[in-house]
């Protein structure tokens, strides 16, 4: 039995979903453009330098949409699907998460983006399993914008996966291969844990690493 992991953003899916999301959110006139590009833009910077905020990402990122009606939520997320993470997603991913699929491999998506955006994005890949960030609700099933356990960031993906495992009565050491793609250097307490990390579109911090320990590198975006 073997367990292949897979981050989202910049791995399988070109771009971020959260910012993308966010961009979609502008175009809609639910957010500010100016100030929410800005906060928006910031905030991604700050990922890719490995300084993320997350609480007060989460909290910036699910105001324009926290408080909308249920209704009407399923409606731009399937819009936002449709126009925008869909077309993100090439083929060479879904080919990726078919073969693990074919070769019997126990599959699940690991992100530090919330489960709002990407749940649906999870089974357009068909992957069953998605250990995302979650989302705090209160008792109405409303969003608040805080974040309910560990996010699934850095040393949290760990953390997360490690305790899904747990649920089934399992370990990482109960699997013959544990595979982990991911493109970012944030990823670098899973990747260091599995046993075969694979650099997948990696930024620049990533594949020297890669390259120094003799990980395997994917580019699935040329």
């Amino acid at each position: 039995m073997n367990l292949a992991l897979f981050d989202l953003d910049g791995t399988l899916l070109q771009g971020d979903s959260d910012h993308a999301f966010g961009e979609f959110l502008i175009g809609l006139g639910w957010a500010d453009a100016t100030r929410h590009r800005q906060g928006n833009d910031a905030f991604y910077a700050d990922y890719l330098a490995g300084k993320l905020d997350i609480h007060a990402y989460t909290a910036f990122s699910t105001a324009p949409w926290r408080d909308r009606p249920p209704d009407e939520l399923r409606e731009v997320m399937a819009r936002f699907l449709h126009e925008v993470a869909g077309p993100a997603l090439p083929p060479r991913a879904h080919e990726l998460v078919q073969r693990h699929r074919e070769a019997g491999d126990v599959l699940a998506v690991v992100t530090a983006t919330n489960d709002f955006i990407t749940r649906p994005i999870a089974a357009l890949l068909g992957v069953p399993t998605l250990i995302a960030t979650d989302l705090a609700r209160d008792a109405h099933d409303r969003v608040s914008g805080a974040i309910a356990g560990v996010p699934a960031y850095r040393e949290g993906k760990v953390h997360r996966v490690n305790d899904w495992l747990a649920a089934q009565g399992l370990t990482l050491g109960d699997f013959g291969r544990v595979t982990f793609y991911s493109d970012s250097i944030n990823d670098l307490p899973l990747l260091e844990t599995v046993s075969h990390p694979v650099a997948t579109n990696p930024g620049a911090a990533l594949q020297a690493i890669a390259e120094q320990r003799g990980w395997p590198i994917l580019r699935l975006f040329e």
